[in-house]
């Protein structure tokens, strides 16, 4: 019965229809599975002991494709086909669902039946589940704590989970994860593999303000380390490579992991999954190899295929994030021999008045006001009302908007344009504050530093999503304020090729002067 699936191609595959019905939980295409089992020896699909998993199973896209290269690759050991089926499914492939519906679906995929032991199953099991597995777990609650309004908010201590979101009866998923909601991983099959490869789920709401959401894909990564298997390769977002809300310490441990060998980043979520799919800061994947330390093949990719390809240590000096672009690597070395300090000095955290976003201010002036900046205008706040940084109030400065987003093509603005702050003026957590100056000129002549492309392009190697906070101006290098700059003036400076000039124009684009975003 395996012959009808593996050695014939549907048109259109099924699988690949439903790749793209979900954000939230991304369905990985047939090519995509492909292009990542490419990466591993391909003498292990000829190898009858070697052992598979995919721990987040969704469509059972990889345990499919597998089962497809080791019906070929074990044919000279195992003529008979439905031996060789049997072995194969029986002692090679293995799966955690992450859903019951995906624990069906993935057993069709694979078995050609929901039913493992069903009669259409292409190798008989003794069990409806197989090789695939799905086990009903619940969230483990952690301590409810309360916000500023008295609102309780409990979450899972494995996942993130909100309690209000995720606490469900049994008719609906918890969508609490096996593989991650345990401390011992290696007891849930109690097997050690060869490979686990898989598309893990994204994130949970966290029950923040507006869409906020848990990042859970690294929780994979890490336990699958756990597991010690040969080879780990993983499809997840970028937004790693620059850490951020539960993912510096993740961020810090992949990039100072010599085994992990290769790396595919899609600057664009479309240009893996496809049209339709977007993911801000793209996709990657990546193959981790256990018995094996070196250099990373980093491969960049655009709507037109691989843009560039370099091997290198993903850690770069002190650098405590990952530079996704190969070309950036010579500009950064150029710029980091000059031993200037930190742009980011400037820069303030988030709230640089302590005031949030949702404040509003008087639309009437009165004694004893400054000047709000705030999401949609501008209207006038008490200065003794400010919760921080009051002495900033009577000094100049430079409002920048806190996250910006246009898009995930290039050339592009990465920043919004920055607003010049008088004296007598302040701003909600909309804006980040850069600053405070006590002469205007100067604070005009930083300005004109932010305006170009090489200040905006050093930026962009640290922002990977909107989020544009103090952290993403780590990279660029302070100057001297008593003069405007300009771009060729930096060029200079550094100097920068023409190779490298062409690089930043093609990422960057012109400061929009026009009205604020």
């Amino acid at each position: 019965m395996a012959t009808n699936l593996y050695n014939t191609m549907y048109n259109p595959d099924v699988l690949s229809c439903i790749a793209n019905l979900s954000n939230d939980e991304v369905f990985t295409p047939p090519e995509v599975a492909n292009a990542m089992l490419d990466l591993l020896p391909q003498e292990l699909f000829s190898d009858p002991n070697t052992t598979f998993l995919d721990p987040a199973c969704k469509s059972g896209v990889f345990l499919r494709e597998i089962a497809k290269r080791l019906l070929k690759g074990l044919e000279p050991l195992y003529p008979d086909l439905q031996e060789r089926t049997d072995h194969i499914f029986k002692h090679q492939l293995y799966g955690i669902a992450i859903t019951e519906l995906t624990s069906h679906l993935s057993r069709r995929s694979l078995y050609c039946s929901k039913f493992a032991n069903g009669r259409y199953s292409v190798s008989q099991f003794d069990t409806i589940d197989g090789n695939v597995r799905f086990k009903r777990i619940n969230h483990t609650w952690g301590k409810t704590t309360y916000d500023i309004k008295g609102k309780p908010h409990t979450s899972c201590v494995f996942c993130g989970a909100n309690k209000e979101q995720y606490d469900r009866g049994l008719q609906l998923e918890t969508h609490a994860y096996e593989m991650i909601h345990t401390t011992k991983p290696e007891e849930i099959l109690n097997m050690k593999f060869d490979v686990i490869i898989s598309n893990p789920p994204y994130q949970l709401s966290d029950g923040g303000n507006g869409a906020s959401a848990t990042p859970i894909y690294h929780l994979f990564i890490q336990q699958a380390k756990k597991l010690s298997p040969r080879f780990l390769s993983m499809i997840v977002p970028s937004r790693w490579f620059a850490g951020g809300k539960g993912l510096d310490s993740f961020r810090k441990e992949m990039i100072e992991d010599t085994r992990i060998r290769v790396l595919h980043d899609f600057l664009n979520a479309s240009d893996c999954f496809g049209t339709g799919v977007e993911i801000k800061g793209g996709v990657c994947y990546f193959l981790w190899d256990r018995d094996n330390c070196g250099k990373c093949l980093v491969a960049t990719h655009d709507s037109s295929g691989i843009i560039s390809k370099q091997e290198r240590y993903m850690k770069i000096g002190d650098n405590d994030v990952f530079v996704r672009r190969n070309e950036a690597i010579s500009i950064l070395d150029k710029v980091a021999s000059h031993g200037e300090s930190s742009f980011s000095k400037l820069v303030s955290a988030r709230r640089p008045f302590g005031l949030a976003t949702s404040v509003v201010g008087n639309k009437t002036r009165r004694e004893g006001d400054a000047v709000l900046f705030q999401r949609g205008g501008e209207s006038f706040y008490p200065i003794k009302q400010l919760e921080r940084n009051v002495d900033w109030v009577n000094k100049y400065k430079i409002f920048i908007s806190k996250a910006y987003n246009a898009g995930d093509d290039y050339p592009h603005q990465i920043i919004n344009k920055p607003v010049f702050g008088d004296k007598g003026t302040c701003c909600t957590e909309t804006y980040i504050v850069i600053g405070p100056f006590d002469d205007e000129i100067i604070t005009k002549n930083v300005i004109s530093y932010i305006n170009t492309k090489f200040f905006r392009f050093f930026v962009s190697l640290k922002k990977i999503s909107q989020d544009a906070t103090q952290r993403v101006y780590g990279f660029v290098p302070m100057q001297d304020f008593s003069k405007p700059w300009t771009d060729e003036e930096l060029y200079k400076k550094y100097g920068l090729t023409e190779e490298e000039i062409a690089f930043i124009d093609s990422m960057i684009k012109p400061m929009d002067l026009g009205g604020d975003e």
